[in-house]
């Protein structure tokens, strides 16, 4: 996720909520320091879905064909 953002010029630092466990839950941050940081997964989730919507916007009227889960990273084309 760390590589896709930088690759989408979307800032943030992925890192585990609990720098002593790295196999719990991770967030986005502001910056790696884990005393200072903030979590701003929110916003760049929403970033990330922005980005998205202006490449490959959704024909009006089309229905959703139900739970969609995960997501699918195109390819760097550059």
């Amino acid at each position: 996720m760390d590589a896709t953002l930088r690759r989408l010029g979307i800032p943030g630092v992925v890192a585990p909520v609990n720098p002593e466990h790295a196999a719990g839950t991770w967030r986005v941050y502001d910056s790696a320091d884990p005393v200072t940081r903030k979590d701003i997964t929110s916003d760049v989730l929403a970033a990330f879905v922005a980005k998205f919507r202006e490449a490959n916007p959704e024909p009006p009227g089309k229905p959703q064909s139900g739970p969609t889960r995960g997501f699918i990273v195109p390819p760097n084309e550059d």
